[in-house]
């Protein structure tokens, strides 16, 4: 069922046994708390739906894909335990997508950001379009992507992550993100790019199920610890939103 409300918007529509979940706000599709809380909520009911081989996970328009957390959010980050809760919203979300058993088609149709590159990155297979530039922006106010880090460099590596994190003001395009292996495919048109991906997933979502979720343990091996390991993240992260460096950098950006 579809669920609007101000802070975002989150619809699941089961098909041919694909689950397309589909997340939107108004802001570049960035995520507040709840919504994070409502899509990490909805991967783990996904998880145990028999129903359901295989599940896309995409934003709304034509725009930007995402634009990582709320900054309003951020901004209002006044001690340490609502920095902890405020960037555990990603480490949860990141975690379900892991932990959910079922294989992750990401649709990357524009620009993403920080926490947007997790998301991505957490996926089991990626298609995009030349749009899709990435940044991670956190070093330039403040702040580190520790949380993402681990779902980044387990896709493009400790130097692609180290490009991406400490040139935070510059664009890598889609291109770039394919030959680092964060995309899968990318394709000169949302129209190309939808085309190929229904049919991959049409096409994934017929076969034994069983060996969809046994492939999707192979491709996460090695990150069992991750339920401690983000949240740890996260109250690091949180820790350094409370910095007056960052708290001055902050003030700017939003000025």
């Amino acid at each position: 069922m579809p669920t609007d409300r101000p802070n975002g918007s989150l619809y699941t529509k089961i098909q041919d046994r694909i689950a397309t979940v589909e997340f939107g706000h108004p802001a570049s599709n960035s995520f507040v708390s709840e919504l994070l809380q409502r899509l990490t909520a909805e991967l783990h009911s996904l998880g145990k739906n028999d129903e359901v081989s295989l599940i896309v996970l995409k934003s709304e328009g034509n725009r930007a894909f995402c634009a990582g957390a709320s900054f309003d959010e951020l901004v209002a980050i006044s001690n340490l335990d609502e920095g902890k809760a405020f960037f555990s919203g990603f480490a949860n979300v990141i975690n379900a997508m892991r932990s959910c058993g079922k294989i992750i088609i990401g649709r990357v149709q524009g620009k993403t950001v920080g926490g947007g590159v997790g998301l991505a990155a957490a996926c089991d297979y990626v298609y995009a379009t030349e749009a899709a530039s990435v940044k991670l922006s956190e070093v330039s106010i403040g702040i580190a992507p520790l949380v993402i880090a681990p779902a980044v460099e387990r896709k493009i590596g400790k130097d692609g992550l180290a490009e991406l994190a400490l040139h935070p003001t510059e664009w890598k395009n889609a291109y770039w993100a394919k030959e680092k292996g964060l995309f899968s495919k990318v394709y000169g048109s949302i129209e190309e790019m939808d085309k190929e991906l229904e049919f991959h997933a049409l096409k994934l979502a017929s076969f034994n199920p069983e060996a969809l979720a046994e492939m999707k343990k192979v491709l996460w091996e090695g990150t069992n610890d991750w339920d401690t390991l983000l949240l740890e993240r996260a109250a690091a992260s949180g820790k350094l939103a409370l910095s007056p460096n960052t708290k001055e950098a902050l003030e700017k950006f939003k000025k």
